[in-house]
This record gives C-alpha cells, structure tokens and sequence, in this order.
C-alpha cells in the first residue's frame, strides 16, 4: 500500500437509493400517524394527568376499585328464587337456548288445552237441564 491509496476513504453509501427511500418513507409514516387523541380513545395511551411514574400504580388502583366493586355487587344481588318468584328468570331449568322453544311449548299446550275444554263443555240447553241455568237465561246474549 502506498501512501496515496491510504489517506482515499470511499465514503460513498453503500445503497444510495434505499436510505432515501428510507427517509421517505419514515417521513411519510410520521405524517399519517394518529393523534394522541385518537390513541387514548383507542386505549392505546392512557388518559391521564398523573406523572408517568405514577401512571402503574395509578391504574392498578383503578381495578382494584372496579374489582371491589364487582364483589360488592355480586354480594348483594338477589338470589335466583327470588328472582323466579319476582318474574324476572323463567322458573326452567332448560338450557337457555332451549328457553325460548319451552315458553313457546307451554303456550301452545295451554291453547290445546284450553280448545279441547272448550270442545267438551256442555250446551246452555244441557245446564237447564241440570239446573245450573233458569230457562230464561242464555249465556250467549248475555256475553
């Protein structure tokens, strides 16, 4: 080696191209990047003034509360036969996707039942007869 060839340094990129492309395309990605708004109603960054240190602690906090909460009010809430008795669950012990098909048995047995007692009821000439009816009396005009 001689001197001359010692003190050239190639300093040329190795690929020109690509780091402009490179800085293109970071430029281009921080222009269209989201606002910390949109961030924070994304639940990507958290809303809050508290000091970033703080931050962990702060919202460790906030679901121990949000748990103590849920306890309280799975504590206090009413027990399913009081529910059952207040309507508000279907006495069934069908699975719930099978509820909806029962209730809608149940009403169609309680139609046929109903017909069928309506089929078999004797004619207001039978209950004079009888003597349930007066002679005079026709249940017919009288509904």
């Amino acid at each position: 080696m001689t001197s001359e060839n010692a003190d050239i340094v190639d300093e040329t990129p190795i690929s020109p191209v690509r780091s402009l492309e490179r800085r293109n395309s970071l430029e281009k990605h921080l222009q269209h990047r989201p606002e910390p708004q949109d961030l924070k109603n994304r639940h990507i960054l958290l809303d809050t003034t508290t000091a970033p240190a703080l931050q962990a602690k702060a919202l460790e906090l906030e679901r121990q509360r949000a748990t103590d909460n849920l306890k309280k009010g799975l504590a206090s809430r009413p027990e399913r036969d009081d529910l059952v008795q207040r309507n508000i669950l279907p006495d069934s012990t069908a699975a719930p996707a099978l509820q909806g098909h029962q209730k809608e048995l149940d009403l169609h047995m309680r139609a046929d039942s109903l017909e069928k007692g309506l089929q078999g009821r004797p004619s207001p000439e039978e209950l004079v007869k009888k003597g349930i009816l007066q002679g005079d009396e026709n249940p017919v005009n009288d509904a």
